[in-house]
């Protein structure tokens, strides 16, 4: 419930803060005092539109500030939950607003955006006003007030669920239908391009290969030269030319006629024998090289053959060559999908069928529902109207079924209330039919059949007492103590009938201070409410008859 509000430079407003508790409470004061302007002020934090004009004259911003309580399962810590938005015991939606026009939004200290701020309101303050029935007045929101009526909450969920799961499985479907038309269109490229690759046969990494080996290919003539010039240098053709192995043989020859006993020269002779092993080994090394290093000119051609077709491939398809191996993978699949999407296709449309049939036997639960909800609606609404001088109003729940273009997560059919004023007269749509004070009237009836099931727990009500007076007023207070008792309602009057039955009364009042106009509100206690009282009913010139009367109000309102 609302628990506070704190109003800063709003239009004739200084500095105001109000503190509020459960049940009902009501404002009073004469035309003009302000009362307006508080809820105004109240909207504001509930994200209603801005403007420059709401600034107190003389003033850079305005600002106001309601404070909520809310319970652990109020839908209001969720989606605060939903925005990272930590959920404290105590909400606090607060606007600040320019002189200019300008505004900014705050949830708990955090700011918001203006949709978020509205939606945040909209769970927790409820306002009906001469112009502001929106629950009653927009059809959009009849099935709503309609499920809550018949406590189909639950019911409505279900269908909602079964909406989700009907689009999925149709969108399933559509996508598979796409697939395997895109599939049809492409299939001659398909099966060309997927043949013309599989005998090309790509491979992992087989460009680098390629490169490499015809790399190492151009370079085969002038390795083989390489190594030719280095074998000519360990075993020269040319008898006359340096032999190193010839050198290190004369060289052992020499020192094995030593004469014995010659131990000083194996060390020596170790060594030569030791070059001569390795001198032998290198030149095997080298012929096996060149054996195989030799120039092949025709393995070149073979190879740089297969690297020109891989890379005129990878331009024809736009894809570099390395991605080859996967391009042929992923058409070869686009055609299994080809082949096996009939069976696909009609696997989803089973899919399909069965979720717009589990939906049509949901949504139909629900407007069987419906349609009896609607009929305890009208009788319960039919009980509570006479007392409002509404006797001869009638109010039709219409229960219709929309076409399936029109099914949604909220039902298959359309609700609607329906008014008619006067006998005879065919019903029709409530804001074509009943006046602002009618339309008040038949909401407030509406909460009082729906209060025990509505899930915003603070109400307002603007002036719901316009043009009514006597027993009419009094059945409207009897009406709003009773809402009151399960939800926190807030009642702007110039009824002293209903603001008898307040449990706290604010009085609202305009001053001159200073050569200004300031709009002061006012706890009443006993004895102050009782004198308010008496001036609603006596009007500028209080007399004890008036109080006497004041005090029969209070006393019945004790009842």
């Amino acid at each position: 419930m609302l628990t506070s509000l704190a109003i800063r430079d709003v239009v004739l407003i200084e500095r105001l803060d109000l503190s509020f508790g459960p049940g009902l409470t009501v404002l009073t004061g004469e035309t003009g005092a302000g009362k307006s302007i508080l809820l105004d002020s109240l909207g504001l934090a509930l994200g209603a539109r801005a403007e420059s004009g709401l600034v107190r004259a003389g003033q850079p911003q305005a600002s106001v500030a309601a404070a909520f309580s809310v319970t652990d399962d109020h839908p209001a810590r969720a989606l605060l939950g939903e925005q990272g938005i930590e959920a404290e015991d105590e909400l606090v939606l607060r606007r600040v607003v320019t002189a200019d026009g300008r505004s900014r939004a705050f949830a708990n200290d955090q700011p918001v955006g203006l949709t978020l701020l509205r939606r945040l309101g909209a769970l927790l303050v409820e306002v009906q006003g001469q112009h502001e029935q929106v629950g009653l007045a927009d059809p959009a929101a009849h099935a709503g007030l309609l499920d809550a009526a018949g406590g189909l909450d639950k019911l409505r969920g279900q269908v909602a669920e079964a909406h989700r799961a009907w689009r999925a499985a149709a969108q399933a479907l559509a996508a598979a239908r796409e697939e395997i038309a895109a599939a049809q269109r492409d299939e001659e490229f398909l099966r060309h391009a997927v043949a013309e690759l599989e005998e090309l046969s790509p491979e992992e990494g087989e460009e680098d290969s390629l490169a490499a080996e015809r790399q190492k290919l151009q370079q085969g003539e002038r390795r083989s030269e390489a190594i030719a010039e280095a074998l000519s240098a360990l075993a020269p053709r040319d008898r006359r030319a340096a032999n190193p192995a010839v050198a290190l043989r004369s060289a052992v020859r020499a020192l094995e006629r030593l004469p014995a006993p010659n131990t000083e020269s194996e060390p020596a002779l170790e060594a030569l024998g030791r070059a001569l092993d390795a001198l032998a080994e290198a030149e095997t090394a080298m012929e096996r090289l060149a054996h195989e290093s030799g120039p092949d000119p025709r393995r070149l051609e073979q190879v740089e053959e297969r690297l020109f077709a891989l890379r005129a491939a990878a331009r024809k398809h736009l894809v570099p060559v390395v991605e080859l191996p996967a391009l042929l993978a992923t058409l070869r699949a686009r055609l299994a999908a080809l082949d096996a999407g009939t069976d696909r296709v009609a696997a989803a449309e089973k899919a399909a069928a069965a979720a717009r049939a589990a939906y049509v036997e949901t949504a139909g639960r629900l407007t069987a529902a419906r349609t009896e909800a609607a009929g305890k609606l009208e009788k319960a609404l039919a009980r509570e109207l006479p007392p409002l001088k509404l006797d001869r109003a009638r109010l039709v729940v219409e229960v219709a079924a929309k076409p399936e273009a029109g099914w949604g997560p909220d039902g298959a059919d359309r609700v609607t209330f329906l008014v008619s004023t006067n006998p005879g007269q065919a019903p029709g749509a409530l804001d074509k039919v009943a006046s602002g004070g009618e339309l008040s009237r038949l909401m407030l009836a509406l909460k009082v059949v729906l209060a025990r099931g509505s899930p915003v727990p603070t109400l307002v009500f603007d002036e719901v007492d316009s043009g009514i007076g006597g027993a009419t007023a009094a059945a409207v207070g009897d009406r709003l103590a009773r809402v009151a008792e399960r939800l926190q309602v807030l009642v702007v009057t110039h009824s002293p009938q209903v603001a008898a039955r307040g449990a706290r009364h604010l009085s609202v009042a305009k001053q001159v201070k200073g050569g200004r106009a300031e709009t002061r509100v006012l706890p009443l206690d006993a004895p102050a409410r009782r004198e308010e009282i008496a001036r609603m009913l006596a009007g500028e010139r209080v007399t004890e008859a008036a109080r006497a009367a004041a005090d029969s109000l209070l006393a019945g309102s004790l009842l």
